[in-house]
């Protein structure tokens, strides 16, 4: 088991890691809309999105993965109202190479922020 981190995504606000390598799987801790610094994306959907995402692509290069060798996302979500725009924006990060994924509409998140997202990815 080896943990992994980057400098280019935000430090955990817990006792956990951003993520953890196990035979070659990469299991990421959830990825909320702060920036590297920890400052949080505003209110904006769409913005927080594409930061999950920016997030997202940097723990998985740190365990030596990408978006192309995901195999599984969990998407939470604060509104399913939302889910339409946040659709729209993850199939732009996933186009020929679709992962199974599940999304589900939580009470609250992290510091009420609208999205985390975790992935299970292979290590190349």
């Amino acid at each position: 088991m080896k943990k992994t981190h980057t400098d280019a995504a935000p430090a955990a606000i817990g006792p956990y890691s951003q993520g953890i390598v196990v035979n070659n799987v990469f299991y990421s801790s959830g990825q909320i809309p702060l920036k590297a610094n920890g400052e949080l994306i505003g209110e904006d959907i769409e913005q927080q999105v594409h930061q999950v995402f920016s997030n997202i692509k940097a723990v998985l290069e740190s365990a030596g993965a990408s978006l192309e060798t995901v195999i599984k996302t969990t998407v939470f979500i604060k509104n399913m109202d939302d889910f339409p725009a946040i659709n729209n924006i993850y199939g732009t990060y996933f186009t020929d190479h679709l992962p199974a994924r599940s999304c589900v509409e939580v009470a609250r998140l992290p510091k009420d922020v609208k999205i985390e997202m975790e992935v299970i990815a292979l290590v190349k």
